[in-house]
């Protein structure tokens, strides 16, 4: 049986088992490997994709789950990485290893929608459930504080560790 739904813009139709996690429809199917696997529990964000607009590990959703629905990647954020959490990320010089990066990134651009004028503790908080092992976390806050400014026109104001 077939199963469609839109990815970065494009309806994309996949026959495999309904009950195959998202992460591999998208990675071995579709050939959009810059979703990650972490754990395969939901648990560390490296899988972080945005269904109809939320984040979601992709590693936990069936893919019958998204029939129908829209499916953001981080390869669909931008195709030359001018998205403004991606311009940030390179500003700051975030990744060490960058395995989490993208799962990061999807998680960042998610909460910046909700939070458009955070504050450090606001970014530590919602940044919290995705695990970095290289210990970014301040280049991330930077990174997620940039982007703010930048999406509000303002990025002179931000990227000191978030005084504002």
């Amino acid at each position: 049986m077939a199963i469609s739904f839109e990815v970065n813009g494009e309806t994309r139709s996949v026959e495999v088992d309904p009950k195959t996690p998202l992460l591999w429809v998208l990675r071995d199917s579709l050939n959009l490997t810059g979703t990650k696997y972490g754990c395969g529990i939901a648990a560390c964000g490296a899988c972080t994709v945005h269904i109809n607009g939320e984040p979601a590990r992709s590693c936990s959703y069936p893919v019958a789950s998204v029939a129908g629905k829209k499916v953001t990647t981080i390869e669909g954020l931008s195709r030359d990485r001018s998205h403004p959490v991606q311009q940030a990320w390179i500003a700051e010089q975030v990744p060490e290893c960058g395995y989490c990066q993208s799962g990061q990134i999807m998680t960042a651009v998610a909460f910046l929608e909700k939070h458009p004028r955070p504050t450090s503790a606001e970014v530590d908080e919602g940044m919290s459930n995705n695990i970095c092992r290289c210990g970014t976390a301040q280049r991330i806050r930077k990174a997620v504080l940039r982007a703010a400014g930048m999406t509000n026109g303002s990025a002179d104001q931000v990227g000191t560790g978030g005084a504002r």
